[in-house]
């Protein structure tokens, strides 16, 4: 992993110089630990990143499901809105495709994001958040928690 990430900050601190207008001196003022791994395989300034906005505070129902056909439709690894399963997807019936949510109780700053649907009968509020095993999933049990509903 080190290796990977030393590559990629080589192939960034490159791409930095050389897109450097000739005139102005090429400068990069950031250190390895000021740099956040995004989706495994890019690096961005962890100084950039803005705080996102709470617009509200929800009360719900927290469950978690894996990709197990018994607890899907059709195919298991792809969501409703018609992406791959990952880390960070949440099922919901009452926010859209996209909504991004915080559990701060559970998750800390942790993202989630919307991207699933759940059985009509689990109502509104209630979120599944999605695991890779069927016992992580069985493990996290049930747990109603504060959901922040983030600014898009």
């Amino acid at each position: 992993m080190n290796k990977i990430i030393a590559t990629s900050l080589i192939l960034v601190i490159a791409l930095g110089i050389a897109c450097q207008p000739r005139t102005q001196k090429a400068s990069l003022d950031i250190t390895v630990s000021e740099l956040l791994i995004m989706q495994g395989n890019s690096l961005m300034a962890n100084s950039t990143l803005p705080s996102p906005k709470v617009i509200k505070t929800i009360k719900m129902m927290t469950t978690a499901y894996s990709s197990t056909p018994e607890q899907t439709d059709e195919d298991p690894f792809i969501t409703a809105a018609g992406t791959w399963v990952r880390d960070g997807i949440i099922a919901n019936n009452m926010l859209p495709f996209g909504t991004k949510v915080r559990i701060p109780e559970l998750y800390g700053d942790k993202i989630f994001v919307v991207e699933d649907r759940m059985n009509r009968k689990k109502g509104f509020y209630h979120i599944d958040i999605w695991f890779a095993s069927y016992s992580e999933a069985k493990n996290f049990g049930s747990k109603i928690a504060q959901v922040e509903i983030l600014e898009s």
